[in-house]
């Protein structure tokens, strides 16, 4: 059991993740310089050794984990997170399989799983998961009535963007993203049906300035809810510290009227 404590200590230490982490940062590095030919030709086998390097303690760290949490190991889903991310770098990277090679990168995830800030990001952004679907639906409602509606107006005019309820979808897209929607799209329209402004601008206005602001407005509210749990989870732990330290003051007190009883006991006792 000490072993495994001493693991742990080792593998979950801050000194180790402050190493984990510089490495993930050197290994994403190196990884961006292996696409560039030149660097390649000079540094390409030190580069390939450091890779090695990098795969070995992230597999000294997972196996840490496991030999020291066991079948706990997996019911954090960090954890998982980091396994899944490492068992993919250990898959080999011949014949077949050398697409797999390129997925190294992934590695640079586990940056999220290292750094806590990142963590609270990725944690919002899951807790905001129910609410952005629901905004999403919103939004898909929105394109398909707007793509009903461009279709049946616009599609005999202009069918390389509006031929179809698929190319109605993609063009209000483009047009949701305020990429060449006006002169790209929206213009060559109004030039055949000058009145469609009427439905382009507040289309603009409703998914672009509208519902989108949604989406920020859902994450920003979960990172708040998420910050404000940790806020009381802290106020919790200093509560029971508080009361920890009060039942210890009042035994304290105790002990010290047994030993003031003592005392005077012995106390007459040796008068008589």
């Amino acid at each position: 059991m000490k072993i495994r404590e001493r693991i742990c200590t080792l593998v979950e230490g801050t000194v180790f993740q402050l190493f984990i982490t510089i490495l993930i940062v050197l290994n994403a590095i190196t990884l961006g310089l292996d696409t560039v030919p030149d660097i390649t030709k000079s540094y390409g086998a030190l580069m390939h050794q450091f890779d090695v390097f990098v795969l070995i303690m992230f597999t000294i760290e997972i196996l840490g984990k496991l030999l020291y949490r066991g079948i706990g190991f997996f019911k954090d889903g960090w954890n998982i997170f980091d396994f899944i991310i490492v068992s993919i770098a250990l898959m080999p990277t011949t014949s077949g399989l050398s697409v797999l090679r390129a997925l190294r990168i992934l590695r640079t995830l586990r940056l999220i799983s290292v750094v806590p800030q990142m963590r609270r990001v990725v944690q919002a952004l899951i807790t905001a998961i129910p609410g952005m679907l629901s905004v999403g639906a919103i939004i898909l409602l929105v394109f398909y009535i707007g793509a009903v509606l461009t279709t049946n107006l616009y599609g005999a005019s202009h069918p390389q963007w509006f031929g179809t309820i698929g190319e109605s979808m993609y063009s209000l897209f483009q047009i949701m993203t305020l990429e060449s929607w006006s002169m790209g799209i929206v213009r060559p329209v109004m030039g055949v049906h000058p009145s469609a402004w009427v439905f382009f601008v507040p289309f603009i206005l409703v998914t672009s300035f509208a519902i989108l602001n949604l989406f920020i407005g859902i994450i920003v509210d979960a990172m708040q809810t998420q910050h404000m749990e940790e806020e009381e989870i802290i106020h919790q732990e200093v509560d029971s510290v508080h009361e920890d330290t009060e039942v210890i003051r009042q035994e304290l007190g105790a002990v010290r009227q047994e030993l003031a009883i003592v005392r005077q006991l012995l106390e007459d006792k040796s008068k008589t």
